[in-house]
């Protein structure tokens, strides 16, 4: 069943789409453009209950999610707090928009770890967890970045792509990638 949350002024979703572009290299750098909307995908060989495990649970996050323990109830309307891996300093401090357990998670999205951009507008984290015949296509869609320059450019390549290559691992071999700690 899905549940939405009410929408809070703080980070409202808003019902026109944002602008989406592709991740493409630029011909002098190499490196990725930023994006209003940025898209990953992965296979990963285990179950949607287990990647929503993974996603929710801050004994699975604080291996693959640069130590980050997450702290939520993972239902519409909850908070859903990032602490580093101290345990006191808080990453992120958003709402979980809309939660389809265990399909699909939309949360905001504030990088309170950057002090400049912790100062930008809310963007949105989409969470989708399609199951296949013994594994799942993941997809993550963070969007609404154009207010939030610094969190784009955080996030664009290696960010996400650490995030959730750290989480296949883990989940197909029961090890991290890298150390957190």
């Amino acid at each position: 069943m899905t549940t939405t949350a009410a929408p809070t002024t703080a980070a409202a979703p808003t019902t026109t789409a944002a602008p989406t572009t592709t991740a493409a290299p630029t011909e002098a750098t190499a490196e990725p453009t930023m994006t209003t909307t940025q898209v990953y995908r992965v296979f990963i060989k285990a179950s949607a209950e287990q990647i929503w495990e993974a996603i929710t649970t801050p004994e699975f996050t604080a291996n693959y999610f640069h130590g980050a323990r997450v702290e939520t109830t993972g239902e519409a309307g909850a908070p859903i707090r990032y602490y580093a891996p101290d345990g006191t300093t808080l990453w992120g401090d958003d709402v979980i928009f809309e939660s389809d357990r265990p399909h699909r998670l939309v949360v905001s999205w504030r990088s309170l770890w950057d002090e400049q951009a912790a100062l930008e507008e809310p963007s949105r984290v989409t969470w989708e967890i399609d199951e296949r015949d013994g594994f799942c296509l993941l997809t993550v869609i963070h969007d609404r970045l154009d207010g939030a320059p610094l969190t784009a450019q955080h996030v664009s390549g290696e960010g996400w792509m650490m995030v959730l290559s750290g989480m296949k691992t883990l989940l197909e071999t029961g090890l991290p990638l890298g150390s957190y700690r």
